[in-house]
């Protein structure tokens, strides 16, 4: 059976209605509040939130339910994703918890769950919380919210981490669009701090903006801010703040595939991707960039595709032994330095090679093969296994067959919207474009909200 609450980045979905309704969330802090008590005699559990109007109700939630099973919040108040998974792993606690929707409109939210390791929990582990949540929001438990009070040092021991991975910058112009997001604050002092001058775009949260035409979602803002300005580069985040896209001097976006390329061959010119079997190693996922692949290997390293999504990109990285892996869309794990993928850290990295080299980013980038791409995102009316569709099938097949194996198709589900993700790659930009509309036209036949009227 499929699981009902838990897909590629935690639990997540409209806020106020299942799975994130009062119940379930609140079975959702007993229920790890119990596997907080099997692993600890006294656990203490860290909370953080983004900026939707939805967080605070949340996070009371799961901090009742970890209060009903005998178990300690504190909680960081408005921090990123990264932040707390850093404060998991540094810290007394036995689990952190973001109350976030990543890069979702203001309406969804979601419940991200990190172990005092400071990964996400495993599948098994998610299954079995899974199993006892379901249980528990059907027993008659009364629902309580916790009275949470926000600890402002909590905040400050993860910049403090941050700053102390990065020289000066002082002489360097930056634009920060920070998606009025949970980097809103701390991204504009952590660059500051640090000597950089900062002009900031995306730092008026109101509960509902989150994302909204900015952010990392929405570059094109940025790509106009950063010429206007003379600045330096740009730094687009998400509404968590655990992805980073980037905008160079001449407003070319650089996303991250671009940030794995620059940031992988100077770690290569080092001996310091890492890597178990003997040949360094670089992991990303089905979505990234043949380019990069034609990158890394000339490198002399080895390019590991994993399924979407950064938890299985760093599962892949530990099999491994990779220091580095990510993915296009700016989840980039430094595994130097962190356990999930950071935006500010990130950042901190594709600036310390631009000081290291003297180069601008779009020097840095200017030599890679980047193959013509394309992607469609389909909604959807229901998911169907893929290989039941049989005219879906037909065009993948057809556009596989026309590239001779100089391309690649990739044609899935999303995780955490109801949409089906077409991406399309090869040599001949017009032949690219016509096979992923004629793919996405016949998933629209198919699963289209119109197919079944």
């Amino acid at each position: 059976m499929g699981r009902q609450l838990f897909g590629t980045d935690g639990i997540r979905g409209v806020a106020g209605e299942f799975p994130l309704d009062r119940a379930t969330t609140f079975a959702v802090g007993r229920a790890l509040g119990n596997w907080a008590r099997r692993r600890q005699e006294r656990p203490e559990v860290v909370l953080g939130m983004d900026t939707r109007e939805s967080g605070p109700q949340l996070a009371a939630l799961v901090a009742g339910g970890l209060a009903a099973s005998g178990v300690k919040s504190r909680f960081a108040g408005v921090i990123t994703t990264p932040g707390i998974a850093h404060l998991a792993r540094s810290g007394p606690h036995v689990a952190g918890v973001m109350i976030s929707a990543s890069h979702n409109p203001y309406r969804d939210n979601g419940i991200k769950v990190f172990d005092h390791s400071g990964y996400k929990l495993p599948d098994e582990v998610e299954q079995q919380l899974e199993e006892e949540i379901l249980r528990l929001r059907e027993e008659t438990a009364a629902v309580r919210e916790a009275d949470l009070a926000t600890e402002p040092g909590l905040d400050r021991e993860y910049l403090e981490a941050l700053a102390a991975t990065s020289d000066r910058l002082d002489g360097l112009s930056l634009v920060l669009d920070c998606a009025n997001g949970a980097a809103y604050e701390l991204a504009p002092e952590l660059f500051r701090r640090l000597g950089a001058e900062v002009h900031t775009v995306g730092c008026a949260p109101d509960g509902r903006n989150i994302n909204l035409g900015c952010g990392a979602l929405h570059p094109e803002l940025l790509a106009r801010e950063v010429p206007a300005r003379g600045a330096d580069l740009g730094v687009a985040f998400d509404g968590d703040a655990d992805r980073a896209i980037f905008v160079s001097r001449s407003g070319r976006v650089i996303d991250g595939d671009l940030v794995l390329f620059l940031c992988g061959r100077a770690l290569a010119a080092k001996g310091l991707l890492g890597g178990s079997n003997g040949k360094p190693v670089v992991v990303a996922t089905v979505m990234s960039n043949l380019g990069l692949e034609e990158a890394v290997r000339s490198w002399g390293a080895e390019l590991v595709r994993t399924p979407v999504g950064d938890k299985y990109v760093l599962e892949e990285m530990l099999r491994r032994g990779a220091l580095l892996g990510g993915e296009q869309s700016g989840h980039v794990i430094f595994r130097h330095y962190a356990t999930t993928g950071d935006g500010l850290l990130t950042a901190l990295r594709v600036l310390e090679v631009m000081r290291e080299t003297g180069k601008s980013l779009d020097e840095l980038t200017a030599e890679f093969p980047r193959y013509p791409q394309r992607l469609e995102n389909v909604p959807v009316a229901m998911k169907r296994p893929l290989e039941e569709l049989a005219a879906v099938q037909r065009e993948i097949e057809e556009a596989r067959r026309s590239f001779g194996g100089r391309g690649r198709v990739v044609v899935r589900f999303s995780g955490t919207e109801p949409l089906a993700r077409v991406m399309v790659e090869g040599p001949d930009a017009i032949l690219v474009a016509e096979h992923a509309e004629r793919i996405a036209a016949a998933l629209r036949r198919e699963l289209g909200p119109g197919a079944f009227a």
